[in-house]
């Protein structure tokens, strides 16, 4: 169901994360949203940075916006994207967490290598039981920005597999029984995030793509059960919100997770049998190399291209986001089109300004083509000279 994109020509949002607030020091850590509302020095820090991530998006411009990923933690290479399911639902042990053992769900980087950090990083709670939704509170986090904005708000989360492969398992009796468990219950959740209103949520890096260029050989772990995995997750959803399936080559500490610029051909005639209203593909990083194969390829759903590229500080110009997408309506229609950011701006590595800048570029780019086609152009009140406090020379 179409509600966030809903008659609205090239849409504009970001992925999700935003870089944290240096005055932002609280952390949820373990403890449930709810209940670190409580606390005044939590409350007042969270809300004030959701506020301040909500209005650069409006000022910006952009159509959809989301919460910033403000329940995050300042952790190493975002870790938290990863740990706050396994901090928050049942079914785990959470009061002697481990590391995840090197190389499982195919991740691997030497001693020496940045994102060799983010692997020590992945410390986890350990499954002992049934694992059910417990209190991941997602609904309750979406309310806290959506009263704040009359914008749609996207909410996105990581996927199960990923959640399932960081995590030590003694109850499970098999990799697929833990992943499959997971999904289950994060359906739970975002059926009833869909029923308190949500417009838009979208599942963060179904791990096709990732399988494609790793070249996993597994009998066990395949894309027909990554298919499944996300359509479970999602099940019923589609009738009452708009889903979002994410796709990107990662963004830990701004990294990409493989050293060279990967394509999506090899997996995007299973991308289409994702339930999903919206897919969306890393493009900026790689200059745009797989819009003419996702445009042929995925034909039923609406198509959510990046054109800011998440891992450098480099701000793109308006009339390089503008070609980027005059490329992609080549292939994809402007009524399939949406334009985002490659991923998240993420929490350690980029500054406020540089993803604040970013956004301002997204929507003046998106803007010269709207222009073009005869489309109503967003406000961008970030740019509007009247409010220049430089005067130009005569």
């Amino acid at each position: 169901m179409y509600r966030g994109t809903k008659d609205i020509m090239l849409p504009t949002t970001i992925t999700g994360s935003l870089p944290r607030p240096s005055w932002y020091t609280e952390n949820l850590g373990t403890r449930m949203f709810l209940d670190a509302m409580v606390n005044r020095r939590y409350r007042e820090q969270y809300i004030d940075t959701l506020t301040c991530y909500l209005r650069d998006q409006e000022l910006a411009g952009l159509d959809i916006v989301t919460d910033g990923d403000c329940r995050f933690d300042d952790d190493v290479g975002g870790q938290s994207w990863t740990s706050y399911p396994p901090h928050h639902m049942s079914g785990y042990e959470r009061a002697n967490p481990r590391p995840t053992p090197a190389g499982r769900g195919g991740l691997w980087f030497p001693r020496g290598h940045i994102l060799h950090d983010y692997l020590e990083a992945r410390v986890m709670p350990t499954i002992i039981g049934p694992v059910g939704r417990g209190d991941l509170q997602y609904t309750a986090l979406w309310k806290t920005a959506q009263r704040l904005t009359t914008r749609p708000v996207k909410f996105g989360a990581v996927c199960a597999e990923l959640v399932a492969f960081a995590s030590q398992d003694r109850h499970y009796k098999s990799v697929p029984d833990r992943i499959l468990a997971i999904a289950d219950a994060f359906n739970q959740e975002y059926n009833e995030l869909a029923d308190a209103g949500c417009p838009v949520i979208q599942i963060e890096e179904p791990q096709l793509h990732f399988l494609a260029v790793r070249k996993i050989q597994d009998s066990v772990i395949t894309p027909d059960l990554m298919v499944e995995v996300f359509n479970r997750t999602v099940k019923g959803l589609r009738a009452k919100t708009e889903v979002w399936a994410h796709t990107c080559w990662g963004n830990p500490s701004q990294q990409r997770m493989h050293a060279q610029i990967q394509s999506y051909k090899p997996v995007l005639e299973t991308y289409n049998k994702v339930d999903a209203d919206v897919i969306t593909f890393e493009s900026a990083s790689s200059g745009g190399m797989d819009l003419e194969a996702i445009g042929k390829t995925i034909k039923d759903k609406k198509i959510a291209i990046g054109v800011i590229d998440h891992h450098t500080l480099q701000v793109e110009t308006p009339d390089e986001v503008a070609a980027h997408i005059r490329t992609a309506l080549k292939y994809v229609t402007p009524e399939r089109l949406v334009i985002s950011s490659d991923c998240g701006m993420g929490r350690e590595g980029m500054s406020r300004r540089h993803a604040f800048y970013k956004m301002v570029s997204l929507v003046l780019g998106t803007n010269m083509v709207r222009k073009e086609l005869g489309l109503p152009q967003a406000q961008c009140l970030a740019a509007d000279e009247r409010y220049s406090l430089v005067v130009p020379a005569k």
